[in-house]
């Protein structure tokens, strides 16, 4: 029974919002915590994939081509046959400390390159160790 008999509503997280402290989108700091809780050192380097879609083979390259041009080493792959309209563009940094700003940094990058090429970003995920 909640003290004093009142019920808190949980309340929903827009998870495109930014963290009003941090300026990084909820979704982010989500999988911040999920490798936190597996025990990541962020002062140490660690592997980073970041995923963006396209649905001609041709936006795809030239976004690689952009991100390849900031440091990332990138891959576009053949549409699955699940998704046969899909181009994925995977975009990797090996050996890579996050920070913060970093992280808020990269995912606005991402975004605007997607958009720029009439792709979507898809995320991103980091090794634990």
């Amino acid at each position: 029974m909640p003290i004093f008999g009142r019920k808190r509503k949980r309340q929903e997280v827009d998870l495109e919002a930014r963290s009003p402290q941090l300026g990084i989108k909820f979704k982010d700091l989500m999988v911040l915590d999920q490798l936190r809780r597996v025990g990541a050192d962020f002062s140490k380097p660690r592997h980073v994939i970041y995923y963006l879609y396209f649905k001609q083979q041709s936006q795809a390259v030239a976004a690689s081509e952009e991100a390849a041009a900031r440091g990332f080493s990138v891959e576009v792959r053949e549409p699955l046959p699940d998704y046969p309209e899909d181009w994925a563009l995977v975009c990797e940094l090996h050996d890579h400390v996050l920070g913060l700003e970093e992280v808020r940094d990269n995912t606005d990058m991402f975004e605007d390159l997607a958009s720029a090429h009439n792709g979507v970003f898809d995320g991103w995920e980091a090794s634990a160790d």
